[in-house]
């Protein structure tokens, strides 16, 4: 009767033994799935080195902060993204007039960026403003996609917001796509 009482606390934490979180990505979503079997985790971040996506939603914390971190001052979201993660989307949205987001890509080597902005929103006012490149100057405006030749390795900031030269709602979600 002892042996059993003594065993009975291995038995119980033994099976609260939680399975490792693993990230699958696909063109559409990040999925966070249980995996029983760690070493199935090196295709998954194959995937994710291929083609990462993230949104903001909850279960995707983890995620934030191996892929593209957020922050948020007053009207403007910033972003960070390493350049290895490329290429990435992400989601976000405007939820005041006049919000500005700003992706900063660290460690860029490539010699050319591509990115895009897609909506489902009608009528959404929004564009790439600027582009900070590794020396400092600016660059812009330009339209929802932009192709650009870097000329230096550093750091580059999208800067995303509203066109002041159109009308239409500058409030609602949007993806945003960098190669």
């Amino acid at each position: 009767m002892k042996k059993i009482l003594f065993l009975i606390p291995f038995v119980i934490i033994s099976c609260k033994k939680e399975a490792p979180i693993i990230e699958n990505s696909n063109q559409d979503s990040v999925i966070v799935a249980e995996q029983k079997n760690p070493d199935s985790g090196a295709d998954s971040v194959a995937l994710r080195k291929r083609d990462s996506i993230i949104n903001n939603s909850p279960i995707t914390k983890q995620v934030l902060q191996k892929g593209v971190m957020r922050n948020k001052k007053e009207g403007q979201i910033i972003r960070i993204a390493d350049a290895e993660n490329l290429p990435f989307r992400f989601g976000e949205v405007f939820t005041k007039d006049n919000q500005e987001l700003v992706l900063k890509i660290e460690n860029y080597t490539n010699p050319t960026l591509k990115a895009s902005i897609s909506t489902d929103e009608k009528d959404f006012n929004i564009r790439f403003n600027q582009i900070k490149l590794p020396n400092g100057e600016y660059d812009g405006p330009f339209g929802r996609e932009i192709t650009y030749d870097i000329k230096q390795k550093g750091e580059v900031w999208l800067i995303i917001g509203k066109s002041n030269m159109a009308s239409g709602n500058d409030i609602g979600h949007f993806t945003v796509s960098v190669e």
